[in-house]
């Protein structure tokens, strides 16, 4: 029972990716960069495009870390309940049985 928790766990763990977006978190949104030109002016402007594209990489590459963070955790809880509830299964069961038999 634990162990399949555990194999979600990590399922919605590689579902988001969640070792990639770390490794990349301060690279440049889709790889969008810009090459500066000969003038000052070009190059001030690839240095503004760039740090605009890793700025938007990094809120986005956060987001959804904070996201798959939720999710685990809620993954982790659900399971949690599951693993406490399951034994009492046989018994609820039995209950409501009976319940529905008496009135």
């Amino acid at each position: 029972m634990l162990t399949l928790g555990g194999k979600r766990i990590v399922r919605v763990s590689h579902l988001f990716s969640l070792p990639i977006l770390l490794r990349t978190l301060w690279a440049p949104w889709r790889r969008i960069i810009s090459y500066p030109g000969a003038g000052l002016d070009a190059k001030l402007r690839a240095v503004g495009d760039n740090m605009v594209s890793r700025v938007i990489g990094f809120t986005v590459r956060v987001l959804v870390l904070i996201t798959a963070c939720l999710i685990v955790l809620l993954t982790s809880v659900l399971q949690l309940i599951f693993v406490i509830l399951w034994p009492l299964l046989p018994v609820a069961i039995i209950a409501f049985i009976i319940k529905g038999v008496i009135g």
